[in-house]
């Protein structure tokens, strides 16, 4: 696939910016890494050639200098409040996100409790914590935060909160979603610092929108479409316009609570080190396209992902949200539309030829479409990903690589057995019957070593697929979008 972004650049760049950045202070500087840490598949879609776990490999370059703080709310623990992508409650994610810091040598210093209450759920969490040898610290509800400046910046306010001990100079705030806290324990830590002496900084580390590239880029644009659930808008910085002349793009949250973070600065240190949000970012990703056209390309079908996932959310919700009109201004700035792309296009002419039955297509790296229909052994996704593993690896598309023989008794177990209405196989299953196939047949060993080609193919199905098919899909790493519609007529309400 064509790549628009270097991403060595990108890691040498960024984590000398970020050197640059602690040396401006008092050898202190808390970064607040708002986004995915891990796994930015978002990303990696959008500026083609960003590896997922970018940012993890630019903070394994800063790792001598680093440790990390993990901020939790204590409601979202209270609320059970999930990761959708992950399906796993906050708390747990916090743990997993120690493990895995842990396993990349990374050092994790604490846990703190933003919004703390005594709850039942909160001390639970605490204690098993200090059982595992992390140390925990809890930061309190101010009133009239965050326009209450003086009561904030006071021993009422930021005084009361338990000061997060630090050994290293680069602090890394991070948490398992937005609206954790991120920002307050960074200014909570500024304001014990200087009363210790410590003349420490504060810094934000996005990657969207990027604020040296047009505001209504695609790139950019594709962000908008991401967090169009959060009511999130890209929007000209006017404090970085007036201060410099310069026009750079920052987001709606961050200009409107500029003006109280600055106020917050002067009084934690005379004087705000920052005249614009911008200022406060260490965002070197613009610096790093190399192909404009094809990041450009990359993020309008992300917008058009992002539409389909919302109409789709819809069906199976019931409820018409306003980030779908949302999305469809978003289409209408990119100059993109349904049925635009040739995968869509592809899926319904094959499923016009079978009278309308589901039909699937995938494009596989060199532009090729691949299609795939439903029929009695295999489902359409099922069927077209055989098919783009065949086209791989040169293999001719009339030859069974999974004979009928080996089918059968996996619908019969089912049908029979399991209880399943489904006879034909979905893509989890074809796909184990295709491994117990490599030892006997050649060609399917060949097909079975064109996997990792399928990462970042789009894939597109006339029906809501299977959550099971939807899964696997993702394991592979493609890109699936569905037309929002259900494979049986008349089922309003569930997908099987």
């Amino acid at each position: 696939m064509k790549i628009g972004f270097d991403n060595n650049k990108y890691l040498a760049m960024q984590s000398a910016h970020i050197r640059e950045r602690i040396s401006q202070f008092d050898n202190k500087l808390y970064l607040e890494f708002g986004g995915k840490l891990f796994d930015d598949y978002h990303a990696s879609r959008v500026l083609p050639g960003f590896q997922p776990d970018s940012k993890l490999q630019m903070l394994l370059q800063l790792k001598d200098q680093a440790e990390i703080v993990v901020v939790i709310s204590a409601e979202d623990i209270i609320s059970n409040k999930m990761r959708g992508d992950y399906g796993i409650t906050y708390d747990q994610d916090v743990l997993r996100l120690i493990d895995a810091f842990q396993g990349m040598g990374l050092f994790v210093g604490s846990v703190c409790i933003t919004m703390y209450t005594a709850a039942p759920e909160v001390e639970a969490f605490e204690r098993r914590l200090n059982e595992l040898n992390i140390r925990t610290f809890r930061h309190y509800k101010i009133a009239g935060y965050p326009n209450d400046v003086t009561r904030i910046v006071s021993d009422d306010g930021y005084g009361k909160n338990d000061y997060i001990e630090t050994e290293r100079p680069l602090v890394v705030i991070t948490a398992p979603g937005p609206g954790s806290g991120k920002m307050a324990v960074c200014l909570s830590q500024l304001y014990h610092e200087y009363k210790r002496g410590i003349k420490a900084g504060y810094a934000k580390f996005e990657t969207f929108p990027i604020w040296n590239i047009p505001l209504k880029h695609p790139v950019n644009l594709a962000y908008e479409a991401a967090t169009a659930d959060l009511n999130d808008v890209n929007m000209i910085d006017p404090f970085h316009l007036e201060a410099y002349g310069k026009t750079a793009v920052n987001y709606n949250r961050d200009i409107e609570i500029f003006p109280v973070v600055n106020a917050m600065f002067e009084l934690i240190a005379g004087k705000s080190p920052y005249h614009s949000p911008t200022d406060m970012g260490v965002n070197m990703a613009g610096n790093c396209i190399i192909d404009d056209e094809v990041c450009q390309e990359a993020s309008r079908k992300e917008i058009i992902r992002r539409y389909f996932k919302c109409l789709c959310d819809q069906k199976t919700g019931g409820i018409v949200k306003d980030d779908r009109y949302k999305l469809e201004l978003l289409l209408n700035q990119a100059g993109v539309s349904v049925g635009m792309r040739a995968v869509e296009q592809q899926a319904h002419a094959c499923s016009d030829k079978t009278g309308g039955r589901p039909a699937a297509a995938i494009e596989l790296p060199d532009g090729t479409i691949v299609t795939g229909k439903t029929g009695p052994l295999l489902g359409a996704a099922a069927s077209a990903l055989l098919n783009a593993l065949k086209r791989l690896a040169g293999i001719d598309q009339e030859l069974n690589l999974v004979s009928v023989h080996a089918i059968e008794p996996i619908q019969t177990l089912k049908t029979q057995y399991l209880g399943s209405r489904n006879p034909r196989l979905h893509t989890d299953e074809i796909l184990i019957a295709l491994s117990s196939s490599v030892t006997e047949n050649a060609a399917a060993a060949a097909a079975m070593h064109q996997l990792p080609m399928l990462k970042g193919c789009d894939i597109h199905s006339t029906v809501i697929l299977s959550s099971v098919d939807a899964d696997t899909l993702k394991k592979l790493g493609m890109n699936l979008t569905c037309d929002p519609v259900y494979e049986e007529t008349g089922r309003k309400y569930h997908k099987i």
